[in-house]
């Protein structure tokens, strides 16, 4: 048994996720509680955001679960938690409102979006591989060839996380963007949209850099083993 020092870099990346995640839930929690002064649930802004883009093929729905909002591209199918639904909150208008922007991108076949469509299949085959192949690779000795396709296959996870990243942010800012100008709500809420947004991107950088960290972790183990 020895010291391994590179255990760091994971726990650095954890850090970042439960700072982000406690961020988030907080700044979720404290405007979910501020009620928009026009009264319109996040289901109702989300029609009207997707009729004013001239989106009509997408549905909206309820799902179970707390800010398990997500847009469904391969069904066009826009849902809504449960608290998220009906709620007349700052915080939930602006998730529908966020939602309702990727699917303005799926409608506008927006770049990034697609691409990380085309990573699903392969980041989902190559997650249930690299790390078995790379523990092996050790183990067995053969990091001539397993160990660097493991972590070939792993940096896909991280390409993914950073392809992620202007998807999201992206989304964020349209949302932004139409909630000012089509005024369902008020001028003065949208810095408080802006927060609520802001804490959620957080949690997609501590991601990638998780990701990250982990890939590093990787090479840099490969390296003392083959040194």
């Amino acid at each position: 048994m020895y010291y391994d020092w590179t255990y760091i870099l994971i726990l650095i990346g954890l850090a970042l996720s439960l700072w982000a995640s406690a961020g988030l839930k907080n700044t979720y929690s404290k405007y979910s509680q501020v009620a928009s002064r026009r009264g319109i649930t996040a289901a109702e802004a989300a029609e009207q955001i997707l009729y004013g883009a001239g989106i009509t093929e997408v549905r909206i729905e309820r799902v179970e679960g707390d800010l398990t909002d997500h847009y469904d591209s391969s069904a066009k199918t826009l849902r809504l938690s449960d608290t998220v639904y009906q709620s007349t909150s700052i915080a939930a208008i602006g998730v529908a409102a966020h939602e309702c922007g990727h699917a303005i991108q799926d409608s506008e076949s927006y770049v990034p979006l697609r691409l990380r469509h085309f990573l699903v299949p392969i980041v989902s085959f190559g997650s249930r591989l690299s790390m078995p192949l790379f523990i092996l690779g050790l183990v067995l000795g053969l990091h001539h060839s397993l160990v660097p396709l493991g972590i070939f296959l792993f940096s896909f996870a991280v390409l993914f996380q950073f392809v992620t990243l202007p998807v999201e942010f992206n989304a964020s800012a349209r949302a932004v963007a139409i909630l000012g100008d089509s005024g369902l709500i008020d001028s003065t809420e949208i810095p408080k949209v802006k927060k609520v947004l802001r804490a959620a991107a957080y949690t997609y950088l501590a991601a990638t850099a998780a990701s990250a960290l982990q890939l590093l972790r990787l090479i840099l183990i490969a390296r003392r083993r083959r040194d």
